[in-house]
């Protein structure tokens, strides 16, 4: 048995954190954690409720430029839940985002931010 018990945050590497802003505010809709600490470079935490975060950290990203798959399902990614999946879908194409819908027939997509980084978005009850 595992000690493990959560996930409580995910953190992702952004090349230009106003940029990445925008799309997680602005498009996501999502709130900032007030209380992120003084760190040594720039960054956002995202408040994901029941204690989980999203933390932005502008920093150099060793992997930039890379092929990555065209479908997000096969690539590292994080999952989202979320509770209106169509909603969501309006605002990612008002957006100009392109996204994908997951390959297992489940009600999720697949797309990625200004950095290439992929976000599964599921729909939850």
């Amino acid at each position: 048995m595992s000690d493990v018990t959560a996930l409580l945050h995910a953190g992702l590497l952004v090349a230009d954190l106003a940029r990445a802003r925008v799309f997680y505010e602005s498009v996501l809709g999502l709130t900032r954690y007030p209380d992120r600490p003084g760190l040594p470079y720039p960054g956002e935490w995202y408040d994901l409720g029941g204690g989980q975060q999203l933390h932005l950290m502008q920093l150099p990203d060793p992997y930039a430029g890379s092929d990555r798959p065209g479908h997000g399902g096969r690539d590292r990614h994080i999952a989202l839940g979320v509770s209106n999946l169509d909603a969501l879908k309006s605002r990612l194409d008002a957006a100009g985002i392109p996204y994908t819908a997951s390959r297992s027939g489940r009600a999720a997509l697949f797309c990625r931010d200004p950095d290439a980084n992929t976000l599964e978005f599921v729909q939850t009850p």
